[in-house]
């Protein structure tokens, strides 16, 4: 039987990796998404991912417990990128302008994870389990990027407002991908079509529906249908 009190030398390798969880989704995202490039998202494994990225397994399973968390580390660099710009929104633009710069500027932090991000889309549809469980962490991104462009999710209405904008975000995705122009003009201009194709369809659902809020404030899904 081995002496687990030997004096073969500890594996001080991951030591130096990333500590903060910013840093840490990062270095893991980073990791992620130049893999999936490489070989394939379907071939990315956690194990690789720690030892690409530098994190102590002990550290890393704390936080990436499933290839959903990869993709969650991705879409969180892209929330602190563009939250980090803390510019207060501006009143006076209708909504549909005000998520249509938060949306950009999303678009434009994912610009480095690109390629990885090709082969997610590619191979995510035969991986619908990880697909359902990154669901969660992308809904959480949408409604923070409401609020980034001063949308309240949490009031009447909010998981439609969620909802349509996920929807949004998908349709625009595959043109971003694919999108060679230096200012993302093709993305901006898929993004702007589909934010006002959200309008008209916050329009109506909102006359089927006759849903109303208290009086002299609207619902969520009200407001954003007649501002966007």
């Amino acid at each position: 039987m081995s002496d687990m009190s030997s004096d073969k030398p500890e594996d001080n390798s991951f030591r130096s990796g990333p500590t903060d969880p910013d840093a840490l989704d990062r270095a893991v995202a980073s990791a992620a998404m130049g893999l999936a490039a490489e070989k394939g998202w379907r071939r990315v494994s956690l194990l690789e991912v720690a030892h690409t990225a530098g994190i102590p397994l002990s550290r890393f399973h704390h936080r990436y417990r499933g290839r959903a968390d990869l993709l969650a580390a991705v879409s969180r660099v892209a929330d602190e990128t563009v939250l980090a710009g803390d510019i207060a929104a501006d009143p006076t633009e209708s909504a549909r302008d005000r998520l249509f710069d938060v949306m950009m500027r999303r678009f434009d932090a994912l610009r480095p994870f690109r390629d990885g991000l090709r082969s997610v889309v590619r191979d995510l549809p035969a991986d619908p389990a990880t697909a359902l469980a990154f669901s969660c962490a992308f809904g959480r991104s949408m409604a923070w990027m409401l609020r980034a462009a001063g949308i309240d999710p949490d009031q009447r209405g909010g998981a439609a407002l969620v909802a349509g904008l996920g929807t949004v975000h998908a349709r625009v995705m595959r043109v971003f991908l694919n999108d060679d122009t230096a200012d993302l003009s093709r993305t901006m201009a898929a993004l702007d079509n589909a934010l006002r194709g959200a309008e008209r369809w916050g329009a109506t659902f909102c006359r089927w529906t006759n849903r109303r809020g208290p009086p002299g404030r609207p619902s969520g899904t009200e407001s954003m249908s007649s501002g966007i």
